[in-house]
């Protein structure tokens, strides 16, 4: 009888009964199996948080290389928006006046009151105070007219050539007796201008005589 017919007629309920040779080899695969079990559950699963955590950081590190590619890949487009926000942010900077154009924006605002029909009763520009790389100037005004003359004052303004804002607006009646053609408009009206470098840092936020005192005060 040969090895592999010995093998077949083995009986594993009655594994006192089998040759010395298939003892030994069962015994030693028993062996290798119970080491292979104790090898991984002692020592490599004392391991198995550290590799858990090194595989978390590896899906970490795989999106963060994902998104430097992407942006990588499209380095061009963000440098041409980049130019494009420079263009429009030159293109906003060139509406503010400079200090010598602020006088004659000043005049300009009052006649765009004028021009419409309107009674000018407080023309005051206060105080100028300084932002980050601009000031900001504003101006109080009272005007009496009409609705339909404040509404062509108000597309008069938005059609200037320099930014003009307009801020706090009551309208009332001039009268109990006026109705809508007596009414009077007060409103905060914001101008902007461009520092210089000439103007330091130092003076940031600190009220300026500026286009105030060129304006010669209230009308």
């Amino acid at each position: 009888m040969n090895f592999v017919e010995e093998l077949k007629n083995l009986d594993p309920r009655d594994v006192g009964r089998w040759p010395l040779l298939f003892r030994a080899l069962a015994i030693g695969i028993l062996f290798a199996v119970v080491t292979a079990l104790l090898v991984y559950f002692v020592p490599i699963s004392h391991y198995m948080p550290d590799l858990e955590a090194a595989r978390v950081q590896e899906q970490d590190l795989m999106k963060t290389f994902d998104e430097r590619q992407h942006k990588a890949a499209n380095v061009d487009a963000y440098k041409a928006q980049l130019k494009e926000m420079e263009r429009s942010f030159g293109a906003m900077l060139r509406q503010l006046p400079g200090r010598t154009e602020v006088p004659s924006l000043l005049v300009d605002i009052s006649q765009t009151g004028l021009a419409a029909g309107l009674q000018e009763k407080l023309f005051q520009p206060a105080p100028e105070v300084k932002k980050d790389f601009y000031a900001e100037l504003p101006i109080k005004i009272r005007l009496t007219g009409s609705y339909h003359e404040f509404g062509t004052f108000v597309s008069g303004i938005a059609a200037l050539p320099r930014i003009v804002t307009l801020h706090d607006v009551t309208i009332s009646q001039e009268n109990k007796d006026g109705g809508a053609d007596h009414l009077t408009l007060d409103v905060t009206a914001k101008t902007y201008r461009y520092l210089d470098d000439s103007e330091t840092a130092p003076d940031k936020g600190k009220p300026a005589k500026g286009a105030a005192a060129a304006a010669g005060g209230a009308y």
